[in-house]
């Protein structure tokens, strides 16, 4: 089951990935991480660990407080 939290954050990296105009596999390559693994984290089917976070974070040259803004709110 996807949490709400899971389905926020997903949210949050595709918004900020489209407005910079980036692909999945763009973002993947910028992150050092593999394109299958930014989608599933896109649509909530992965628990992503801080490590993951501060990579997407910094391939989407934000700060990880501006990535985590809003996911919380209720």
């Amino acid at each position: 089951m996807k949490t709400e939290i899971l389905q926020k954050f997903g949210q949050r990296v595709r918004n900020e990935r489209l407005k910079q105009g980036l692909s999945q596999e763009e973002l993947a390559e910028k992150a050092g991480l593999h394109r299958t693994y930014i989608g599933m984290i896109e649509r909530a089917e992965k628990n992503i660990t801080l490590i993951n976070i501060n990579k997407i974070a910094q391939a989407l040259d934000i700060s990880i407080d501006d990535l985590l803004k809003g996911i919380n709110e209720k």
